[in-house]
């Protein structure tokens, strides 16, 4: 017999729907609420991404962090089963701690092979995404709602035998906060999944820190280009936010590849106009260390017994197959007007995608 007693959150004013906070409004086992932080160096020296989800319908906590620096990628991951206490950001090594809510937090990850301790601190509004919505025929598979933050970060990282100082003005922070149903492992997509097979998936998400201001461009496009997800929207304190109509990307890709090494995003705003230059500076494929599909090693909500912890190191001299098939964190350097910014520009393309020119998974850039 299930254990209904409350939970210490249900104590606070937040329900939305007459259950008690330990249970999510939908029976939907793929029911998932995370997040995920980017910790960048402006010399593209260093890359640190830290993430922690719950999956309540499967009754699991999961975290990690990548650590990439030079040629190598430092992972630590750690899972265990979904306790009561939603307000204890904790699992294994790993901790988040909310300070302030949409102003500070702090990050920690204390094992031997990676450790952090660094304060977070909003340098800008939350900034809403676009609702998130997509189909595998006439199933929902992905229901999310999201923000996007952009900070600055201090305090220190070790891996590697070396102390990385993290400081404003050197170093920026960004973080994405997401709950909702998306696809997780251990399922049978049915008759659907065989009769809608996934053609091509081209992604772009984008957020940028400058000194006065906050860019956020996402985009999705299917195999044929048609756009499912758009915005580009520019936060200024003191200001209502703008949008920036519909941004157009042109990415150079490493020959050979789809590794992007720049990229030029045309804003669409008239009133407006500008072109949002993209240098790429580290890069960290989110299915190498960090769990995201199609990682062989280990992935989000997948259930690994009671306190598990794994700490690997990827050798990253040369590409990672399964980056191929999934989707690349970047550092970046941005230009836009005449203004420097720092920010992630996280790119994904495989399968057929008609206005980049590629006609299949084995297409690739010449």
């Amino acid at each position: 017999m299930a254990d209904d007693r409350p939970v210490p959150l249900d104590e606070y004013p937040v329900h939305q729907v007459p259950l008690s906070m330990k249970h999510v409004a939908t029976g939907d086992r793929n029911a998932y609420d995370r997040c995920i932080f980017h910790v960048l160096d402006h010399t593209g020296r260093a890359l640190l991404i830290l993430g922690l989800g719950v999956y309540p319908n499967l009754g699991v906590i999961d975290a990690y962090a990548t650590f990439r620096t030079g040629d190598t990628l430092h992972a630590v991951r750690a899972s265990d089963a979904l306790g009561e206490d939603r307000t204890r950001l904790a699992v294994g090594p790993l901790r988040i701690d909310v300070q302030e809510p949409l102003r500070r937090l702090r990050l920690r990850c204390a094992d031997e092979l990676l450790s952090c301790d660094l304060t977070w601190t909003a340098a800008f509004p939350a900034l809403w995404e676009p609702h998130h919505l997509q189909r595998r025929g006439d199933r929902l598979t992905l229901e999310g709602r999201r923000f996007v933050q952009a900070g600055t970060v201090q305090g220190a990282i070790r891996a590697g035998g070396e102390r990385f100082t993290v400081a404003p003005g050197s170093w920026t922070g960004t973080r994405d906060r997401s709950w909702g149903v998306r696809p997780l492992p251990g399922e049978d997509g049915g008759r659907l999944a065989g009769d809608h097979p996934t053609e091509g998936f081209h992604w772009i998400w984008c957020p940028v820190a400058f000194e006065d201001r906050f860019l956020m461009v996402v985009t999705q496009e299917d195999a044929d280009g048609y756009r499912s997800l758009n915005d580009a929207t520019v936060v200024r304190p003191g200001h209502r936010d703008r949008q920036l109509g519909w941004p157009r990307a042109d990415i150079t890709y490493l020959p050979g590849t789809r590794h992007p090494e720049r990229a030029l995003i045309r804003l669409g705003d008239p009133r407006e106009p500008g072109e949002l230059e993209v240098e790429i500076l580290a890069s960290s494929p989110l299915a190498v260390g960090a769990g995201y599909p199609p990682a062989g090693d280990w992935q989000h909500g997948t259930w690994r017994g009671r306190g598990w912890v794994d700490r690997r190191t990827y050798d990253m001299k040369s590409p990672d197959p399964l980056a191929a098939y999934g989707v690349t964190d970047h550092s970046a350097r941005f230009r836009l007007d005449g203004r420097t910014g720092y920010g992630i520009f996280e790119h994904g393309t495989f399968g057929r995608h008609d206005p980049s020119g590629f006609t299949g998974f084995d297409s690739v850039a010449p």
